[in-house]
């Protein structure tokens, strides 16, 4: 099975020493968000295929992927860079470290570890179309040649992300939009050009009305491109985790809320007191990333095991 970790939260910038104990453990819990049955993962060599880490800051896990390597199995990053404004991005590194840490990863382990994300693209009055044009254009210089890949998606205005945003756009003087689709189109034309031009193919996640032709769906759980990084092929099989997903199967260890990076319009937290809280409230040497709330063990929830 292929590890995810995680799309949930960011397991890299926050909870890397909690990942690496589980590793040495063996295995870790994960409870499921919608009917909180408790998951116990393996992560012994023996069952994972490889791994997926998802980021916006891999400064502070760069010094452990040696113990991932040292594993034995593949591992790819898929790593976040959109260099918004801090009114949508509060607390996540500038792009100019994120690159660099970028050049490092590719430079230690190969180009093919390394896969850009430029998503979600937002719409405010802050980031317009025209700076989307500017700015991708601008990371795609700095990254020519330490990616081969840059994923794109548009932000999908959930009941949550709209009150995110309202708020934040009260706070902080903005307007946000969520464009026609003719638009987005046409934006995902000009960037695929842009990626192009610097050596990178662009893909698009999770959106299939915006393939526009020659451009293809992304697959950000990847098993092929593991299997080229590792030498040797992985027998999973497709199964998105939601609609238009074109990912291999995985099994994701994250946990929602517990996210502190703060982006107004992130899915995955509801409540960024919470995250925040959650964050220092964590254990590094626990079985969880975050225990179930109010259990001392598992005992009287239904255990599965993988």
């Amino acid at each position: 099975m292929i590890i995810s970790a995680s799309y949930k939260t960011d397991i890299p910038a926050f909870y890397g020493d909690w990942f690496i104990n589980r590793l040495k453990a063996g295995y870790c819990k994960t409870v499921n968000p919608y009917n909180r049955l408790v998951y116990r993962v393996s992560l012994g060599k023996e069952d994972v295929d490889g791994f997926v880490f998802w980021t916006k800051n891999l400064g502070p896990f760069l010094n452990r992927l040696d113990l991932v390597q040292q594993f034995g199995r593949p591992f790819m990053v898929q790593y976040t860079i959109t260099s918004y404004p801090r009114e949508l991005e509060s607390s996540v590194v500038d792009a100019e470290r994120s690159v660099a840490h970028m050049r490092t990863l590719a430079e230690t382990y190969g180009p093919r570890v390394a896969v850009w994300r430029y998503d979600p693209i937002l719409f405010t009055s802050l980031t317009p179309v025209e700076f989307h044009r500017q700015n991708f254009e601008a990371l795609a210089r700095a990254l020519e040649g330490i990616s081969d890949e840059v994923v794109i998606s548009f932000a999908q205005i959930y009941k949550k992300t709209k009150n995110s945003l309202d708020r934040a756009a009260r706070k902080f003087g903005f307007t946000w939009e969520d464009p026609p689709d003719k638009i987005k189109s046409d934006l995902v034309a000009e960037l695929a050009r842009a990626a192009g031009s610097h050596k990178m193919r662009l893909t698009v996640c999770s959106q299939r009305q915006y393939l526009v032709p020659g451009i293809e769906a992304a697959r950000c759980v990847d098993a092929r491109r593991l299997s080229e990084i590792g030498g040797q092929p992985i027998g999973a099989r497709l199964k998105g985790n939601r609609p238009d997903c074109r990912c291999y199967a995985s099994r994701d260890i994250g946990e929602y809320d517990t996210c502190p990076h703060g982006c107004i319009y992130c899915y995955a937290v509801r409540d960024r007191d919470l995250a925040r809280r959650r964050y220092g409230e964590h254990d590094p040497e626990g079985e969880y990333l975050f225990p179930p709330a109010g259990r001392s063990d598992d005992r009287d929830l239904q255990t599965k095991l993988f």
